[in-house]
């Protein structure tokens, strides 16, 4: 230790530098270290690796949240150490989490939210894969009590469907009927379902959000469809809705749309807490409309701790901090400050799509009508100049992650880029990417532009 340091601590404290005792040390990427580190090496380490990340608030590739107030941040930290699955220990925890739902089911329109059941996951991947359980275990009864063979179950949803439900049918042996999209039909409308649904149909996932565009899938027509159904050939299949965006977007900003509860064909729907829930990542819901649509041999009763308690999750031990963030933002917010979180998005989101209308290159796809969400194409015979692909990694250089993919089967000639719009990204940082837009179109346009052809200079013996 140099002369005038009495402690590691107080070397640590004079050091103008801004390294540490120790850090010139390399810690091994792939195997745990032989020895310990000081706490604030440790963080410093890892604080400075996390840096090469991308701005979460600049990221408008994802739908989940980004920003809570500062509130939010301080009951996180104290709730970190809380176990949602153990209700024993923690009652008011579960408490919460019931109240929560039961605030979902009347958001939703159930009949009598008091006869609704529902639970909190990880997030929608899951709370979907609840939703299609039950489906099945529903109909595997129906058949059993009919005398008839459970072995073929499918499932019916639009080519757009979010990969989870993919998920759902792999591993849980349900055949997916995909319903191609097309340029008439650019979502599951009803149109043609009695080529798709048969008496092996478990149910019908309606997407209130498609991810592709943001576009909502029009419920009642497909209730409507499957109604007719039933009235032609006997066959009645339940309606999945998976509300993992839009779940918490419509009841605030179009009131007037039939989608939930309201349709008796609606059986259950899903919401991801951590999206338009407007809470940081790792909480979704799942609520049937009555308690009889969740099957009872689904729910596990555990002694766990002490206690006996119901469970039904893919999942056991997981966070119980980000329920208590849900119930925090429904009492913060109450409906009307949802529907101005919403409605403030949603002009974010137009204003967006008008400034891209704007310029010469792109055609709109969606301009967040729906969902807060942007999505735009090049206009027809531009793709040989260059791509949205092109635009993508000029944008990336820039700071801002605004993907391009292809549409699904069926449509993946188009390609689209598409900007999730959330609460806190505000107008004016919506102005930056649109001049970060602006100019990296100008450079490309710039860079395919015919070169000026060599000047003849006379030559003069």
């Amino acid at each position: 230790m140099r002369q005038g340091y009495e402690s590691p601590d107080e070397a640590v404290g004079l050091n103008p530098l801004f390294s540490r005792p120790g850090e010139a040390t390399e810690f091994p990427r792939f195997e745990l270290p032989e020895g310990e580190s000081l706490p604030d090496t440790a963080f410093q380490v890892v604080h400075d690796e996390a840096m090469l990340d991308g701005n979460a608030r600049l990221n408008l590739a994802t739908f989940v949240g980004t920003w809570m107030e500062d509130q939010a941040g301080r009951l996180y930290a104290e709730a970190v150490d809380k176990n949602i699955v153990d209700k024993d220990e923690y009652p008011q925890t579960a408490a919460i989490e019931t109240r929560c739902w039961r605030m979902l089911a009347g958001l939703w329109n159930a009949p009598h939210p008091d006869r609704s059941i529902g639970t909190s996951t990880i997030g929608s991947s899951e709370a979907c894969m609840l939703g299609g359980l039950a489906l099945k275990r529903r109909w595997q009864h129906r058949r059993r009590a009919a005398g008839l063979t459970t072995d073929k179950p499918n499932l019916v949803m639009s080519a757009a469907v979010q990969v989870c439900w993919e998920k759902f049918c792999n591993y849980f042996e349900v055949e997916p009927r995909f319903v191609p999209i097309s340029l008439e039909h650019p979502t599951l409308d009803g149109a043609e379902l009695d080529r798709y649904v048969d008496e092996n149909t478990i149910g019908v996932v309606a997407i209130m959000g498609v991810t592709y565009t943001g576009r909502y899938e029009p419920v009642k027509a497909i209730s409507d469809a499957l109604d007719d159904l039933q009235r032609r050939t006997g066959v009645d299949v339940p309606i999945h809705v998976d509300g993992a965006s839009g779940a918490m977007v419509a009841p605030f900003l179009q009131p007037e749309l039939e989608w939930d509860f309201r349709l008796e064909r609606v059986a259950s729907i899903n919401t991801s807490g951590h999206k338009y829930g407007l809470v940081y990542p790792g909480i979704g819901w799942v609520v049937w409309r009555e308690a009889d649509l969740l099957p009872d041999d689904l729910v596990f009763r555990v002694s766990y701790l002490g206690g006996e308690m119901p469970t039904f999750a893919l999942n056991f031990s997981r966070p119980g901090a980000q329920v208590l963030l849900q119930y925090y933002q429904f009492l913060r917010l109450g409906f009307d400050g949802y529907r101005r979180v919403q409605a403030a998005s949603r002009d974010v989101a137009r204003y967006l799509a008008d400034q891209v209308a704007a310029l010469p290159h792109f055609d709109i796809w969606t301009d967040g009508s729906d969902i807060p969400v942007t999505a735009w194409q090049l206009k027809d015979g531009h793709e040989s100049l260059w791509t949205l692909y092109d635009l993508s990694a000029r944008l990336r250089a820039r700071g801002w992650l605004v993907p391009a993919y292809p549409m699904p089967e069926a449509l993946t000639e188009v390609t689209v880029q598409r900007a999730v719009i959330r609460n806190g990204l505000s107008r004016d940082l919506a102005g930056g990417l649109v001049d970060a837009i602006t100019t990296a179109v100008h450079e490309l346009d710039e860079l395919q532009a015919p070169m000026p052809g060599p000047t003849r200079v006379p030559f003069h013996h």
